[in-house]
């Protein structure tokens, strides 16, 4: 059932879905903001990274819209309200939300837009749907190592990066203080958590 996207259950879900992840990207910079409140750099960064990637899938939605551009799109929606004064209870309502549109709100748009004729666009819905599992996949990791206190502490020999200036220690946990910089012990972070960096590049041991 082919339809005019003008006319479409699908042009509302994708200002649904713009208008979700536009409040996500925010939500995660107010946690950011906690987050650096509470001295949890690591915390701090994670939030800022997953806020810049909500603003891309932002965009991909709104860039869905173009041919309607000039007009106005009315929707309803329920959107959370995460207040909270606590970081790592940030995390986990993130993790919620994340899992949340990975596993009903995403799929469920993908099929009205395959069904109204828009495979673009539902191609879309169901390659987002799969990041959006990898952030909560990443919350859901980061919350359990805070409540675990287990944030700067391993079971195993692993690596850790000081995000202030780089430097890379090896080791069951971070030392208190970093050797090149006297950065906090907070602002190491394991080497599996850094982006563009492996235990290889790193000359650690896998």
């Amino acid at each position: 059932m082919e339809v005019e996207l003008r006319n479409s259950v699908t042009k509302e879900n994708l200002m649904r879905a713009f208008a979700g992840e536009s409040q996500a990207r925010n939500r995660y910079t107010f946690a950011a903001e906690q987050a650096q409140k509470e001295t949890m750099p690591v915390i701090e960064a994670v939030f800022k990274f997953t806020a810049a990637q909500e603003k891309t899938h932002g965009q991909v939605f709104y860039q869905h819209l173009k041919d309607l551009a000039g007009e106005n799109i009315q929707i309803d929606g329920a959107y959370p309200v995460d207040i909270k004064p606590c970081a790592t209870d940030l995390l986990g309502l993130a993790r919620h939300n994340e899992y949340e549109e990975f596993e009903n709100v995403y799929p469920a748009f993908a099929e009205k837009a395959k069904e109204e004729g828009f495979p673009q666009i539902a191609a879309s819905f169901n390659l987002i749907a799969q990041i959006e599992k990898i952030h909560g996949d990443r919350f859901a990791l980061l919350e359990d190592l805070v409540k675990k206190n287990q944030l700067y502490v391993s079971d195993v020999k692993t690596g850790w990066m000081c995000m202030k200036c780089g430097h890379v220690y090896e080791g069951l946990e971070p030392p208190k203080k970093c050797p090149v910089c006297q950065a906090d012990q907070a602002y190491f972070i394991r080497i599996e958590l850094t982006p563009y960096t492996t235990a290889k590049i790193c000359g650690l041991s896998c």
